[in-house]
């Protein structure tokens, strides 16, 4: 439930820039989410269709560009990618890592007519 508040802020973003911008509308959204991350992208969409309908943003189109999970073991120093969980070190099997990337969520760009 919690990507209807992620997808009221997407839209409460999307339209601040897009008016300081003097938009007629807004096209398009590029989101950055790490795959860590528990957002649905599926869930945001559906709730965008619904909440977007009397804004500034009807009818724009949610890109989702997924970014890979990247650890740091604190033993061995090696950096890692990872696909859905935390995993420890492939290199010494250290469960003490730190996460770099993959846990960011945020709009990266609008798209705008004027």
């Amino acid at each position: 439930m919690h990507e209807l508040a992620v997808t009221e802020s997407i839209l409460q973003i999307s339209e601040k820039y897009a008016r300081e911008a003097d938009a007629l509308k807004v096209t398009g959204i590029n989101l950055v989410i790490g795959k860590l991350s528990s957002i649905v992208d599926d869930s945001v969409q559906f709730y965008w269709d619904i909440i977007s309908n009397n804004s500034l943003c009807k009818g724009a189109l949610l890109h989702f560009e997924r970014r890979d999970a990247v650890l740091h073991c604190n033993q061995c120093s090696v950096e890692y990618r990872i696909d859905t969980s935390l995993q420890p070190c492939p290199n010494c099997g250290s469960p003490d890592v730190k996460i770099i990337s993959g846990e960011e969520f945020f709009v990266d760009s609008i798209e705008i007519e004027k």
